[in-house]
């Protein structure tokens, strides 16, 4: 008998999925286990199982197109059995939502009067910047980045590619903008503007659902505090002496806040609508950049962990992050969150709280600056901590005490291993 397989739901956020993938085709054999297609969610692509031996009969949403979680993916059963009626009960019960995911809807509008191009990618230059090829002349793309690229009519020599080895993937089709033409712009008698409206993608979504909960929901107020790093620089600098051994300045500022965390439990806490979680673990979510917005993997149990760990963790995690290969568990159960700017020199800044935590802290640069000591302006270096609070978990005095004990952990770091 037929089988409908549904749009799995594949993390907590996820309201709908699109088809990154498939890996069998219909009237393709399929065993319980097999890989059957691979499902672009808001936070990863994650690989989709058959639940079913069978043959696959029916695909009811095709590669680079989005559905609803559950809505009908595909149908399984015996070879030849009429799948018709299965289709249109299943539609009556739960009608399919499936869409096809919009191209980026480009415009272009003369004016009399001269203008430069605006676009969301800049393109200064005359000539366009060509795709990575091997010595055979093949260019190296994922399938869904060609089939974009073949409806568009854009020639994927011309694109830049953002993946591992300047591979093209779909967010590079996505925001493709050609090179300026080449000639003398002050001469010009009319101009163009042009822009390019690109849908967005599921973790964009769901970025934006989060974060504008947690703005306009939860009351915001932000502490800040300097901190004399030279201690720290000192310390660093003795521990990578070590063969084997490389640390951050970030790994030390998560050392430092699961350290104050333990001192300050109270900002170790969650906001869950009728209560205060207060949580006895100490579970930091560092938040890491990557193609399509920002994703929050966590360190459990950071607080249990020595500076190398903590660092070869991050660095496992980041790296996962960036290709899309973190599981939905290594994003969960954070108690606290950490954002570092600091190596893209921003000197300071606030973050928008991770709910349902009740705090998150932003980390700026290390800067070089007058400071003085001792009655004298010496060199120093400094760096900004801003700490954003939910006013319904924590108070600014219990902020404040939490911000107090963290500068005194980076400011002597052999506090932090004793």
């Amino acid at each position: 008998m037929a089988e409908i397989v549904r749009m799995p739901k594949l993390s907590d956020t996820m309201t709908e999925g699109v088809v990154a993938e498939w890996h069998k085709k219909i009237g393709d054999a399929v065993e319980e286990g097999e890989l059957l297609a691979e499902i672009e969610t808001d936070k990863a692509t994650m690989e989709f199982e058959s639940f079913y031996d069978g043959v696959l009969l029916h695909i009811g949403v095709e590669k680079g197109a989005a559905a609803p979680v559950n809505d009908i993916l595909a149908i399984i059963g015996e070879k030849g059995e009429d799948v018709a009626a299965l289709i249109a009960d299943a539609s009556n019960a739960a009608p399919v939502e499936a869409k096809q995911e919009e191209a980026p809807a480009s415009k272009t509008e003369p004016t009399p009067a001269p203008a430069p191009v605006a676009a969301p990618v800049a393109a200064s230059t005359a000539t366009e910047t060509s795709a990575p090829a091997n010595s055979n002349g093949r260019i190296f793309a994922s399938p869904l980045a060609r089939k974009m690229a073949d409806e568009k009519g854009i020639n994927l020599s011309t694109v830049h590619g953002s993946g591992e080895n300047n591979r093209i993937v779909k967010a590079d089709i996505e925001n493709y903008t050609p090179a300026a033409a080449s000639g003398n712009s002050y001469a010009a008698t009319v101009g163009t503007e042009s822009y390019t409206d690109v849908p967005l993608s599921q973790m964009r979504k769901a970025i934006a659902r989060t974060l504008t909960a947690s703005k306009f929901s939860a009351p915001h107020f932000y502490l800040k505090m300097e901190v004399d790093m030279d201690n720290a620089i000192a310390a660093r600098k003795a521990i990578n002496a070590d063969e084997g051994v490389k640390i951050s300045f970030n790994d030390m500022v998560v050392k430092a806040a699961a350290a104050a965390l333990r001192k300050n439990p109270k900002v170790n806490a969650d906001w869950i609508g009728d209560a205060i979680r207060y949580n006895d673990h100490i579970h930091i979510g560092v938040a890491v950049a990557v193609d399509e917005g920002l994703l929050v993997p966590v360190v459990k149990f950071t607080d249990t962990k020595g500076f190398n760990q903590i660092g070869d963790e991050i660095k496992d995690l980041a790296s996962r992050a960036r290709t899309k290969k973190l599981q939905p568990e290594e994003m969960q159960g954070g108690t606290f969150a950490i954002s570092n700017l600091g190596m893209f020199g921003i000197e300071d800044f606030t973050s928008i709280i991770n709910p349902p935590n009740g705090c998150i802290l932003s980390v700026g640069q290390i800067k070089q600056t007058p400071v003085v000591k001792n009655g004298e302006i010496v060199p120093g270096n400094i760096m900004k901590l801003s700490l954003s609070c939910d006013h319904r978990v924590v108070d600014g005095a219990v902020g404040s005490a939490f911000l107090k004990d963290l500068k005194a952990f980076l400011e002597n770091p052999v506090k932090m291993i004793v």
